[in-house]
């Protein structure tokens, strides 16, 4: 079981890694194999996910699975060192369960399909990275890794969007997408060397983050060098978080990309911002972060008013998930600027409920645009009476978007509010203003695409096929469990947050 634990997290990210290697070899005009062989592949990452994040002792704490390799020496001292925590190990988990159910909703890809899931798994990887390495030339690589991928995945396997005079190509999401992404990548890795070279001047250079920690626990960094690397940081992984006003390119994103990628992109990429700015910034400068949360925090209540505002206003299902769900990491950034450890805690929660609600809902959408190749709320009507296995799924995660009771939603939402209420007051209203204009929203869509009045042109749509059905219900038992059994993932989350929070 020990070399188990040693192996497990350079297992995660390498057997997606070499399975993307692989793929490249199989047949470009027969899809099927190359899916059978991606099914495989993410359902053993899933497992090991599952494996490590049981296998996470909340009554340890710190990081476990740990293990170095060496791969430069000195001077520069790189190393590819792993190791989860209590924040970590929930969001590897969700990273396997989206992953695999992402590949299972992919059938449909016919086009250049083993590039597709070649790409797809390398993405897997660079997720699985991030979450795992505790270094940060490596932290970096593995985000690029994951980054990339998206503007070839909405490029070539995307849809554009024409509403009359309103047109969006897949073309310009992935390309508005790859260069703000890209902008932020700039800004992390000057973040990054700007470390390095401070621990040089103050001992021996290391891009180690355990080791910075220990630095900065000890005042390494002076409080002028910290408040002017914060933002670096702050900014360039909050880009990805979604955070307003770098969160244009999202939306667009999210409703040119294929079903699978929108499922990953929404359900798990944007939460690597959110992490990073907690693992990177908040732990390796805890003066910069305290300085700069209150700005942070207000940044987060506009994601959170603006995103549920802006969705009122869409008629493309996909640009209603797409602008909620910048409302929603809006929370995940308010609970985060809090500081505090409710509020943290509800911040991470939210990371894990947010992930398995959105790629549920991109999943249905997927299903009924296959069926229909139209997202138009104005065109679709009374889904229910004809998809009601995929209005159903899609209204359960609706309601778990707004908060209901008994769904995930409800305890992660509750716990950011808690923080946020006990910190910044003000703030607090208009987040729970946001709330409330979530189940607008929310509310007025379930009931007109898929529980008003039945369209005669839909009379001989099919159902969603079991395959995505059974996604979907695996899924919303996932919003169940969590909404009613919260405690297996705050137990192991508090451990990571009080430890965070001790550098405070």
């Amino acid at each position: 079981m020990a070399a188990m634990n040693e192996i497990i997290l350079v297992s995660l990210i390498l057997i997606p890694l070499i399975a993307a290697i692989v793929a490249m070899g199989f047949p470009k005009d027969n899809p099927r194999p190359v899916w059978y062989f991606a099914i495989a592949v993410s359902a053993v990452t899933c497992i090991l996910s599952v494996i490590a994040f049981v296998g996470y002792d909340y009554t340890e704490g710190g990081y476990q699975f740990t293990r170095t390799y060496d791969w430069i020496g000195d001077p520069v001292n790189i190393s590819l060192a792993l190791g989860i925590d209590g924040i970590a190990a929930p969001l590897v988990l969700l990273n396997g369960i989206v992953l695999l159910g992402a590949v299972l909703i992919s059938q449909t890809i016919i086009h250049r399909s083993r590039d597709f899931f070649v790409l797809l798994l390398a993405l897997g990887s660079g997720v699985f990275g991030v979450f795992a390495v505790q270094d940060l030339f490596f932290l970096f690589f593995f985000y690029e890794l994951a980054v990339l991928p998206m503007y070839l995945l909405i490029g070539v396997w995307g849809s554009s969007t024409d509403f009359g005079t309103f047109l969006r190509t897949k073309e310009y999401g992935a390309m508005k997408l790859m260069l703000v992404l890209v902008g932020g990548s700039v800004l992390i890795w000057v973040g990054i060397l700007a470390l390095y070279a401070q621990s040089a001047n103050v001992g021996s250079p290391t891009f180690n983050m355990i080791e910075l920690g220990e630095l900065a626990k000890a005042g390494a960094f002076s409080h002028e060098f910290q408040r002017w690397v914060f933002p670096l940081f702050m900014i360039g992984f909050g880009i990805l978080a979604g955070l307003w006003p770098f969160h244009t390119w999202s939306p667009d994103g999210h409703v040119a990309a294929p079903t699978g990628v929108s499922m990953l992109h929404a359900g798990v990429l944007m939460k690597l911002g959110a992490f990073g700015i907690i693992r990177v910034g908040v732990i390796l400068l805890p003066e910069g972060a305290s300085a700069w949360m209150p700005i942070l925090i207000i940044l987060g209540t506009v994601n959170v008013v603006y995103g549920a505002i802006s969705a009122i206003s869409q008629h493309d299902l996909k640009y209603v998930i797409g602008y909620s769900s910048v409302s929603h990491m809006g929370y995940v950034i308010m609970g985060i600027a809090t500081l505090h450890p409710v509020g943290v805690t509800g911040a991470v929660l939210q990371m894990f409920s947010h992930g398995i609600m959105t790629a549920l809902m991109f999943a249905m959408v997927g299903s009924i645009y296959e069926r229909t190749h139209i997202r138009d709320t104005n065109v679709l009507n009374g889904l229910i009476k004809r998809m009601g296995t995929a209005s159903c799924f899609f209204a359960i995660a609706g309601l778990a978007s707004l908060g209901l009771p008994g769904l995930s939603g409800f305890i992660a939402e509750f716990m950011v509010f808690v923080g946020v209420f006990r910190t910044y007051l003000p703030l607090a209203i208009l987040a729970v203003i946001g709330a409330a204009i979530t189940a607008v929203y929310m509310l007025r869509l379930l009931a007109k695409t898929f529980f008003g009045e039945a369209d005669p042109r839909w009379d001989n749509l099919p159902d969603s096929s079991p395959l995505e059905k059974a996604v979907g219900a695996v899924f919303v038992a996932i919003l169940i469990v969590v909404g009613v059994w919260p405690a297996p993932l705050v137990r192991v989350i508090n451990i990571g947050v009080d430890s965070v929070l001790q550098g405070l």
